[in-house]
């Protein structure tokens, strides 16, 4: 199966999955993956309490040794040995990866970043591994985005359930896809101003998307922080004093792509770290709308892009089929 048709059967059963109606969320904040649940259960990697599931409530240490142990049965691995402190968000992902045999992937992304000087977060590297084989949900505007956790929180039973079922679906060609992917990920030199960007952005790896989202507590009118695509290049170029940002002066993604002439758009084979990445169904020469330009990313590379998506603020490829043909320009802002 081709790569391209890889990524979009997995972005189709995203989707689908978060098709969660927004008043059952609101009602039930325990409960809005209940079929994950469900599975989950059936399959021996969580269990329930007689008086039911308590996606609420978090994940304890016990738990996630059990179901490590029964992860580790279903793919004939030893179980990762975990201590007794809280799992986080960060922690959860970080041990998932390990037993599904990613770790070093996760520790080659992590030390490339550091390399380079971009001084990632130490969660860096597995969020990244985690971000690509999906197991972040992404709660839906407006009511379900109070169930968004930072990196830092602990990780709820629900939370954990769905990264399980997410794994139970795989269909055999996901981790080596991570792998084909992710082994890809080298970064150039990068110069004094592109890492005082580049930096930023890579600190808030694993941050929960938010609609309108710019920063890393609520926003005016928001009930969690976090970000939306060009919140991100808001944060990294405006919010933060960044005297490169002073040129950029519209919110959204469609704002920052036309407010630049067409003759200094910057084309896909162009591409600079640091750039705004700009995707939609607009054209090279075509005029930039909300409708045209709907996603934002900030260059890393030229095959990789830090954005705010459907799995928070991660790490993508560019190379791929269809992200290339979804690319409308770049602007140049350093």
């Amino acid at each position: 199966m081709a790569l391209s048709r890889r990524l979009a059967l997995l972005v189709i059963a995203v989707i689908a999955v978060a098709a969660v109606p927004a008043n059952a969320m609101a009602a039930l904040p325990g409960n809005w993956n209940k079929v994950d649940q469900r599975r989950v259960v059936r399959a021996g990697l969580m269990t329930k309490d007689a008086d039911g599931f308590h996606g609420e409530r978090p994940f304890s240490p016990a738990a996630m040794r059990a179901s490590l142990a029964a992860l580790g049965q279903r793919t004939q691995t030893p179980p990762v040995q975990i201590s007794s402190a809280p799992i986080s968000v960060s922690r959860f992902d970080k041990l998932v990866v390990e037993q599904l045999g990613l770790s070093d992937l996760a520790v080659a992304v992590q030390t490339e970043a550091k390399r380079a000087g971009l001084r990632p977060p130490s969660r860096f590297g597995t969020e990244v591994v985690a971000r690509q084989l999906g197991l972040r949900f992404n709660h839906p505007f407006p009511f379900g985005e109070r169930l968004e956790l930072y990196p830092s929180d602990r990780i709820t039973r629900a939370e954990a359930a769905y990264s399980f079922a997410r794994i139970l679906s795989f269909n055999g060609w996901e981790k080596q896809y991570a792998r084909d992917v992710l082994g890809r990920f080298t970064l150039p030199q990068y110069g004094p101003k592109q890492l005082a960007a580049l930096r930023l952005a890579v600190s808030k790896i694993g941050m929960p998307y938010i609609w309108g989202g710019e920063t890393d507590w609520p926003s005016p009118g928001q009930v969690h922080g976090g970000y939306d695509c060009s919140g991100l290049a808001w944060r990294v170029y405006k919010l933060s004093g960044n005297p490169a940002g002073r040129a950029i002066r519209g919110r959204t993604a469609a704002q920052q792509a036309g407010e630049i002439p067409k003759r200094s758009r910057v084309a896909f084979a162009d591409i600079r770290p640091a750039d705004l990445l700009f995707f939609g169904s607009a054209g090279f020469r075509s005029r930039a709308t909300e409708a045209s330009v709907t996603h934002e990313g900030i260059a890393l590379s030229k095959d990789f892009m830090i954005h705010a998506s459907s799995q928070g603020v991660y790490v993508s490829p560019l190379f791929e089929e269809w992200r290339r043909n979804a690319f409308a320009w770049a602007r140049r802002v350093l």
